[in-house]
């Protein structure tokens, strides 16, 4: 599969191929202060699977952290941060672009990480990680 995404001024297009590697909304506190939103729904990809095809881009890495984000440099748009490991973070709203404004079942989140510091509540039926996905899951206490 082969995905091209545009930035909000069309003049950077950047190229998804293969499948994502994790689907996710997170909710921690260097994603919150990073991409400046309440929680970040996005897509993970390795390296080699995530390229910027055309247009002019600025890379930004963060003053403290092992991370980066990489944005066009006509409109600002993110298309992409490369966290620690490597692997490049696309943002959703950026794919539900290029899939003419809706995520399809294979890039919609499968579960939230780091709920635990969470500043909304989610109601839905993804599971709810408190830490990373390996960690203990969310339970609402009941009423």
């Amino acid at each position: 599969m082969m995905l091209r995404a545009n930035c909000l001024c069309g003049r950077t297009t950047l190229t998804l191929k293969g499948a994502p590697v994790a689907r996710a909304i997170c909710h921690c506190s260097t994603c919150r202060d990073f991409y400046a939103t309440a929680m970040l729904s996005a897509t993970a990809w390795n390296a080699d699977a995530v390229e910027v095809e055309e247009g002019a881009t600025t890379v930004f890495p963060h003053p403290h952290k092992q991370l980066s984000k990489t944005f066009c440099s006509g409109c600002g748009d993110v298309l992409f941060g490369t966290n620690r490991l490597g692997m490049r973070v696309v943002p959703n709203a950026l794919v539900a672009r290029a899939l003419g404004g809706a995520l399809t079942e294979s890039f919609a989140p499968t579960m939230h990480l780091f709920y635990r510091d969470r500043i909304v509540d989610v109601i839905d039926a993804l599971p709810k990680f408190l830490d990373g996905w390996d960690g203990p899951t969310y339970a609402a206490a009941s009423a």
